[in-house]
C-alpha cells in the first residue's frame, strides 16, 4: 500500500498476574521500540479508577515517554479536559514543550470519567463535558496570551503545542469550528465515521493552528503471520469489554487461552463475539488491503492504532509487520 503516516496510542493496559508499574514501563519500553520502527507519534490516555487501566496521568507518562526517545513525537490521546483547569493543562504542556521542544501533541478529549464514583471523586458529573467547547477556547487561548485575567500561562505563553480534537459525540463540530486537527475513530463503524469526518471537513474553519482539515482516524489493528494468529491478539480486549458491559468493571487483560476455555453465559458471549468484529485483523496481505480502503474512503492523512493485548511481544510483533506494509 501507499505509505500513510502510523502513530500509536497505548493505554498502558494492566495484565492478569502483572503490575500497574510493569504496564506503565511496558508502555516507555514500546514507544522507544515505535521510534525505532518509524512510527510518527506515540501517545499515552487519562483513565481514571479502571483497575484494567494504569495510565491514569498521561502529562507525566508522556515526559517519561518523551526522556526515554529522542525523535519520535509525544502526545495524550487524551488529556480529559473536563477533569481539569485549563491553566493547568496549559502549563502541564507548556513544560513539556519547554523540555523536550517540536516534540509534544496536545490530544485532548471531553469524557468526564467512567462511573458515577470516578466523576464524584473528581468532582465533576455528565454535564461538565457540555463545556468543552468553551474550556477549549479558554485553554488555547493561554498560549496566546489572551486571557481576559490579565494572568499569563508560564512557560505555555507563546509556545506552539499541536492540539488535537477526540472527536466522540459532539467532537467533530468542535473541532471544525476551533480549526483543529481531528482524531476519531472507530473503524468498527465505517459509515459513521465518514459521517463525522465529512461533517468536520464541511464546517472546517482555518485557524492559526491549522490551516486545513486534518484527520487522523483511530482504531485497532492486528497484523500477524496467520488470521488467527492475528484474531487471538484481539481477544483479552474483547472479553475485558465484555466484562465491562456486563459486570460494570474493565479488568485486567487476561491470557487468550484463558479466555478461549471459559464458559460464558449469553450476554457474555454476545458482547464478547461483537468485541471480535470489525477491527483490521489478518495477514500483511489482508491488513495492507483493508487498511488501504480505509485510508481511500476517509482520506485520512494518519492512522492511529490502539490495539491493546495480554501478549506484549505478539504486540510488539504486529506493530513491526504494520510498520513494514505502510513503509512505501
Amino acid at each position: 500500500m501507499d505509505p500513510v503516516r502510523l502513530s500509536v496510542l497505548d493505554r498502558s493496559r494492566t495484565r492478569e498476574g502483572h503490575t500497574h508499574p510493569e504496564a506503565l514501563r511496558d508502555t516507555v519500553r514500546l514507544a522507544q521500540e515505535l521510534e525505532r520502527l518509524g512510527y510518527h507519534r506515540v501517545w499515552v490516555s487519562e483513565h481514571h479508577g479502571v483497575p484494567g487501566v494504569a495510565g491514569s496521568a498521561p502529562t507525566v507518562l508522556a515526559a517519561a515517554v518523551a526522556g526515554a526517545t529522542r525523535t519520535i513525537r509525544v502526545g495524550t490521546g487524551g488529556v480529559m479536559l473536563p477533569n481539569h483547569r485549563p491553566l493547568v493543562v496549559a502549563e502541564q504542556f507548556g513544560v513539556l514543550e519547554s523540555l523536550f521542544p517540536g516534540r509534544i501533541d496536545m490530544g485532548l478529549g471531553r469524557s468526564v470519567g467512567f462511573t458515577d464514583g470516578v466523576r464524584r471523586a473528581l468532582g465533576r458529573d455528565k454535564g461538565d463535558a457540555e463545556d468543552f467547547e468553551a474550556q477549549l477556547a479558554e485553554l488555547l487561548g493561554w498560549f496566546r496570551g489572551t486571557s481576559p485575567t490579565g494572568v499569563h500561562a508560564r512557560p505555555a505563553e507563546g509556545l506552539t503545542v499541536p492540539p488535537f480534537v477526540l472527536a466522540m459525540g459532539e467532537g467533530a463540530g468542535i473541532a471544525a469550528r476551533a480549526g483543529l486537527p481531528m482524531v476519531i475513530g472507530d473503524l468498527r463503524n465505517r459509515e459513521k465515521m465518514r459521517r463525522g469526518i465529512d461533517h468536520y471537513r464541511d464546517r472546517f474553519r482555518p485557524s492559526v493552528w491549522a490551516p486545513e482539515p486534518y484527520v487522523v482516524v483511530s482504531g485497532t489493528i492486528a497484523v500477524a503471520g496467520t488470521p488467527e494468529e492475528a484474531r487471538r491478539l484481539l481477544i483479552p480486549e474483547a472479553w475485558s469489554m465484555a466484562r465491562s458491559r456486563t459486570r460494570g468493571t474493565f479488568p485486567p487483560l487476561p491470557p487468550a487461552e484463558r479466555v478461549e476455555a471459559l464458559t460464558m453465559t449469553g450476554k457474555e458471549r454476545g458482547f464478547y463475539e461483537s468485541g471480535l468484529t470489525g477491527h483490521i485483523a489478518g495477514t500483511e496481505e489482508q491488513v495492507a488491503h483493508e487498511l488501504e480502503t480505509v485510508v481511500k474512503e476517509t482520506g485520512a492523512q494518519e492512522v492511529l492504532v490502539t490495539t491493546s493485548t495480554y501478549d506484549r511481544e505478539a504486540l510488539l510483533d504486529s506493530y513491526r509487520r504494520l510498520a513494514a506494509i505502510t513503509s512505501g
